[in-house]
């Protein structure tokens, strides 16, 4: 790949731009499902403990070398002059940016296994399942049963605007925009043109807070919930009241995490704490509302209303991206490269979804949605193009600040 290649949409992305119109799939759920061998859904608890255990290893050891890294560095350059005082201040910050990264990713890898636990994908007894995921979630705080209780809803309703529960797109009403039919691009600018500068900020502040704003009080979420809604009182509509027992036992192991790491700032500092903990725990929040962001937020996937929507067609609103390549893999655990398959098969073990994906290809055919656009820049166009939906319409597509779409339904499609 050439590095101007990495400003560019992906092949697949451009193929389904250029069709302009879409007529929405009518696969049947039972098509896909008698694609995929029967093994595939078996779990194995011991390979799911062994993905898990590798991975708080790596993590560890990520945080042990951090422990040492101001040692690598007087290894490095140990004397007084002024070179020797650059190189230690050069080395120190490389250091730290690479455990940074790299554990914000680690951070992020256990998010994506409690994701699996979320959906009893790592071992055939819930049990198991629910102290993996209260353990490895509330670790990178994160309340698990609330979180589960509403990402089993995403999964019954993904891209249905009425039902859904993440990442519920504006509408023409929301922005108080002109009818489409009269509307000029003066119109447009006027209330969605903004400078770059605070595009960059709104973009910043979503991905390193998004995630938790919307667990504290339901930022980006379904607007049908009231205010105060949050992911972290029992009572909230978010829930149904056989659930509010279990969002206590989530509170109740946050508030344990949040004491550990109190004591751990009284033991050490807290400068060690944002070190080793809170600034890749920020990152890790990143890399979550990037992957989730982009699984379903794109120019070229269609939201639906009303009887268009059915579990399969919301399945298929989703796209497969190669999110850096074999890190994505090993770090996270296939979350994005086969999200598709996860949609259609959410209790299948990860680690089998890679073939998941592939027996279920020629099935989809043309509805296979799969992009190679790198992420940064895939990011930047489904943040500044994904600006709006139509208030009506059965089947719509995101608008950008100007008030076109990519593609548009085909009227016999509706």
């Amino acid at each position: 790949m050439f590095w101007y290649q990495v400003f560019q949409d992906g092949p697949e992305y451009e193929a389904r731009q250029k069709k302009s119109t879409f007529t929405p799939p009518n696969l049947t759920l039972k098509d896909v499902h008698d694609a995929v061998p029967r093994h595939l859904f078996v779990k194995s608890t011991f390979k799911s403990l062994f993905y898990v255990m590798r991975h708080l290893v790596i993590t560890l050891l990520l945080y042990l070398f951090a422990t040492r890294i101001d040692v690598f560095v007087n290894l490095i350059a140990n004397g007084e002059d002024i070179g020797s005082v650059f190189m230690r201040r050069l080395v120190r910050a490389t250091l730290w940016i690479l455990y940074f990264g790299w554990q914000g990713i680690a951070f992020a890898g256990i998010w994506c296994l409690g994701h699996e636990a979320g959906h009893d994908a790592l071992s055939p007894y819930p049990v198991v399942n629910a102290m993996i995921g209260i353990a490895l979630h509330t670790f990178v705080l994160t309340p698990f049963y609330a979180w589960r209780a509403t990402h089993r809803t995403h999964h019954k309703s993904t891209n249905n605007l009425e039902r859904d529960e993440t990442y519920i797109p504006p509408t023409r009403k929301d922005f108080k925009l002109p009818d489409g039919k009269v509307a000029v691009k003066m119109d447009y600018e006027d209330v969605l043109e903004e400078a770059p500068a605070f595009t960059l900020f709104k973009m910043f502040m979503r991905q390193f807070l998004g995630f938790q704003l919307y667990l504290l009080h339901n930022r980006k979420g379904n607007p049908r919930y009231p205010p105060g809604t949050s992911h972290y009182k029992p009572s909230s509509l978010l829930f149904k009241p056989e659930q509010r027992r279990s969002i206590i036992v989530s509170n109740i192991a946050m508030g344990a995490m949040l004491l550990t790491l109190g004591f751990y700032v009284y033991r050490n500092s807290w400068s060690a704490a944002w070190s080793y903990y809170f600034v890749p725990w920020l990152f890790a929040n990143n890399w979550i509302v990037t992957l989730s962001y982009l699984q379903h937020s794109d120019p070229t996937i269609p939201y639906y209303r009303g009887d268009q929507w059915t579990f399969t067609r919301g399945s298929l609103a989703t796209v497969d991206r190669p999110l850096f390549g074999w890190i994505g893999r090993f770090f996270l655990h296939n979350i994005s490269h086969d999200h598709v398959a996860h949609h259609f098969f959410s209790s299948i073990p990860f680690y089998n979804l890679p073939q998941v994906t592939e027996a279920i290809k020629p099935v989809l055919g043309e509805y296979y949605n799969y992009d190679s656009t790198n992420t940064f820049y895939a990011l930047w166009r489904s943040f500044t193009q994904c600006t709006f939906v139509e208030s009506e319409g059965d089947i719509v597509f995101f608008k950008n600040q100007h008030g076109e779409a990519i593609l548009e339904p085909k009227a016999e499609g509706l």
